[in-house]
């Protein structure tokens, strides 16, 4: 079996049709088929049952997969680390981070390195806190991040910074030109707030238990941004970090009856040796933390 067969396997076994997976991997139908019939004669065992137009793995097709992914995963560690051998200081660092991360915090930490680093790529993606989970035990990602602590076993987590979180509130809200106010002022109103899955969703819900009421959800959404444009169009609160741009001019005012803050830290999958490359970015995330700038100074906006 070869090594281009088990990663079309793969494709196939992650959901992709037969369709797509020859498409992407320039072969017609027939030849992926054909590709697929030699490993299960390789494996001796059927990994595919046809269901529909879709093909479903097997019970020996599960175990098979297992293995393939961990195979090609340290294929393609070991493939990079080469490269990075013979030309030091080139390759790729795939790196995933909390959407949220994307204005502020990654370029950041990405444009420093890029600038001691000129030869680097990174392979960038974007999720919740289960899928930059999934993507480190996956080993599509080497590092991460995310919010919090994942507290999974084989991920190791360090802290960066603690970023500040607000009471985002529409222009025209009676407490809008107040600095400082109790998360208990809004226990009667609709809140805006992240799907449940995300951490800035548990932190709310934590913050709103302690300052006691459950909050009255209006709406659920996948970006902060999209949150911080509805609280601004005056369709309820929410719980944020402060913004970066002034494209929202929604008031954001301290809490003073919660202690309302995130961690923001970089993790990666324990006894996994990283590849050069993004061994060398991970050192350089730790020692840039202490620079790093969680948000913008508060900005007046009304009295006390």
């Amino acid at each position: 079996m070869d090594v281009e067969t088990l990663r079309l396997f793969r494709e196939v076994a992650a959901g992709a049709t037969v369709t797509e997976t020859a498409a992407r991997g320039h072969l017609t139908q027939p030849a992926l088929s054909r590709a697929l019939r030699r490993l299960e004669r390789d494996a001796g065992a059927e990994l595919f049952r046809r269901s529909g137009r879709v093909l479903r793995l097997t019970p020996a097709g599960h175990a098979f997969r297992r293995h393939v992914e961990l195979v090609l995963d340290q294929l393609d560690q070991g493939l990079r680390e080469v490269g990075e051998i013979v030309a030091p200081g080139t390759g790729v660092v795939p790196l995933a981070f909390l959407h949220t991360f994307g204005t502020w915090l990654v370029p950041e930490v990405l444009s420093g390195f890029l600038h001691e680093h000129p030869g680097a790529r990174f392979e960038l993606r974007q999720h919740g806190e289960a899928g930059l989970e999934g993507e480190l035990l996956g080993g599509t990602a080497d590092l991460v991040i995310t919010s919090g602590d994942p507290g999974h076993p084989q991920l190791h987590w360090t802290r960066l910074l603690v970023e500040p979180l607000r009471l985002a509130v529409p222009p025209r809200h009676r407490l809008a030109g107040r600095r400082r106010v109790r998360l208990a002022d809004v226990a009667a109103e609709t809140f805006i707030l992240l799907r449940p899955g995300y951490a800035l969703r548990e932190t709310t819900g934590r913050l709103c238990a302690e300052a006691g009421f459950a909050p009255r959800i209006g709406f659920e959404g996948d970006e902060v941004e999209t949150l911080r444009g509805l609280v601004t169009a005056g369709l309820g609160v929410s719980v944020l970090p402060l913004p970066h741009t002034a494209a929202f001019p929604a008031p954001h005012l301290a809490l003073t009856d919660v202690d309302a803050a995130r961690d923001i830290g970089l993790a990666w999958a324990r006894g996994r040796k990283l590849p050069p490359l993004s061994e060398t970015f991970r050192r350089h995330v730790l020692a840039a933390a202490p620079t790093l700038t969680p948000a913008p100074p508060d900005r007046p906006q009304g009295t006390m």
